[in-house]
């Protein structure tokens, strides 16, 4: 497993290291050589001794000044490019040994290898003037871009602004950013790649790689049955909106518990028989003794908004004990009608919004979430006393305890029932006995993996929601073949 860290934690981290005993001139120098050996790796794989580097007058700018004077000792032909007016203390020092071409307008000679050492952590607005000139001058470059800790025009959020670099490879100094996974990160940072500088971190958002999901696909025993792997109960569909249920039922089935339950309602309960034989139909009156003994409830995806659905979940929540997953319409419809209802509870709950749904939950706008996620989904959860699933390119998980990045995914998910299954292989894998917050990292990561063979096998564009389930059963190969 790894871990991710905000801005604000880097930030603290960084100050701790300095008040422990280690000057701020020793990270620079230590970031600067991390950053020459990268920026040497990339020279020896493009074949070429010369090299630019883009510096702004604060801490990134100071990396860059180091690794350029590295570089040039090494016998490169360096030049620093930049048009800053006011310097950091530690920056202005590592500018004075530098000793070599330092330009002060932007060149006409083209350079094959860019640094952008401009601006690392801390950016909240969007790079105006000078800055803006330079991150559109490294853009439209055509060189190999390596960044320094992040791409300049980056948020903490994972947001570009406009402009932003658009990096083939960024070293991160110290940790692994969360904005580099985040939203744009994904795609302005190219390789991503730690540089170990001193900097210890403590707190950050887990980030699961193979191992830490094959956990939960243990080798079974031969003497078993279908009872020791968990019931899973789906209330979902309404009077038209079937297709959500079937897609949520389908991923079920794919998740290894024992039961898939799906519960319709009577005006689509008879078009719904025979079309999954594997699936235990049910026509839904009321909440009664078979679904408060499953051991995980998904209700919403397909299901419309109403009072009659909130009127339900307000009694699920009361008297149900295991794991609810209010997913879709369930969530329009606690929003509409209170979401206080989620404080007093006597069931786990998992909430999977995307970013509209969760823009109604919270009252706040899309793009305010968007510039936070890590922060917006722990506030909730531990408001709420819930754990979020905050669905996007890179979904975070939060349980007010712990907090998770996904790291898989694809633009192949970008399209209508990637959500539905989604809740549906949650709701098994909860089914199955996985706590919450595991369960939905998980999901969350065996979907990307699904999405990511699905894109693989018919291209980004040709993918659809039955596609992915059709290839949760190689995600979970997959996981399990890497660690085997």
């Amino acid at each position: 497993m790894k871990f991710a860290y905000s801005n604000a934690q880097m930030r603290e981290a960084d100050r701790a290291a300095i008040a422990a005993g280690t000057p701020e001139e020793v990270l620079m120098e230590r970031a600067g050589e991390a950053l020459a050996d990268t920026m040497e790796r990339a020279a020896q794989n493009l074949n070429v001794g010369d090299m630019l580097f883009v510096c702004g007058g604060g801490k990134n700018g100071g990396d860059g000044f180091v690794a350029a004077r590295i570089l040039a000792e090494r016998g490169y032909d360096v030049a620093v490019l930049c048009l800053a007016e006011r310097f950091s203390e530690a920056c202005n020092a590592a500018k004075s040994k530098f000793g070599g071409e330092i330009l002060g307008r932007i060149p006409r000679r083209r350079y094959a290898l860019i640094a952008d050492c401009l601006f690392g952590t801390g950016l909240d607005r969007a790079p105006e003037g000078d800055a803006a000139a330079l991150i559109r001058f490294i853009n439209e470059s055509g060189a190999y871009v390596v960044a320094c800790d992040l791409p300049s025009g980056l948020s903490a959020g994972g947001i570009a602004f406009e402009p932003c670099v658009c990096a083939n490879e960024t070293v991160s100094m110290g940790q692994l950013k969360e904005a580099l996974l985040l939203a744009d990160g994904a795609d302005t940072a190219g390789k991503i790649t730690v540089a170990d500088i001193g900097i210890p971190a403590e707190h950050g958002a887990e980030v699961w790689e193979e191992e830490d999901v094959a956990a939960f696909f243990p080798a079974r025993k031969s003497h078993t049955h279908k009872g020791s792997f968990g019931r899973a109960y789906l209330f979902a569909g309404g009077a038209v909106a079937t297709g959500a249920a079937f897609l949520s039922a389908g991923a079920c089935l794919k998740s290894g518990c024992g039961y898939t339950q799906l519960a319709l309602t009577s005006a689509v309960y008879p078009h719904a028989i025979g079309r999954l034989p594997s699936v235990v139909l049910r026509e839904f009156h009321a909440i009664d003794g078979e679904l408060l003994a499953s051991d995980c409830v998904a209700a919403g995806m397909g299901s419309g908004v109403s009072e009659r659905l909130y009127a339900y979940i307000a009694e699920l929540l009361s008297v149900y004990t295991g794991v609810l997953v209010l997913d879709a319409d369930a969530l329009n419809t606690v929003a509409q009608y209170g979401v206080e209802i989620l404080k007093e509870k006597s069931c786990r709950v998992i909430v999977t919004p995307h970013p509209k749904e969760f823009a109604r939950l919270t009252g706040r706008g899309v793009q305010e979430l968007l510039s936070d996620p890590v922060h917006y989904a722990e506030a909730f959860a531990r408001e709420y006393g819930v754990t979020v699933l905050f669905k996007n390119n890179r979904s975070v998980i939060a349980d007010g305890a712990r907090t998770a990045i996904n790291p898989t995914g694809s633009p192949a998910l970008a399209k209508g029932g990637s959500g539905d299954v989604l809740s549906g292989f949650l709701a098994g894998t909860c089914a199955r006995g996985v706590p919450p917050f595991e369960a939905a990292c998980v999901a969350s990561y065996l979907l990307g993996r699904a999405g990511e063979l699905a894109a693989s096998d018919l291209g980004e564009y040709a993918v659809n929601a039955t596609d992915v389930i059709d290839r949760l059963p190689a995600a979970i190969r997959s996981v399990q073949q890497k660690t085997s």
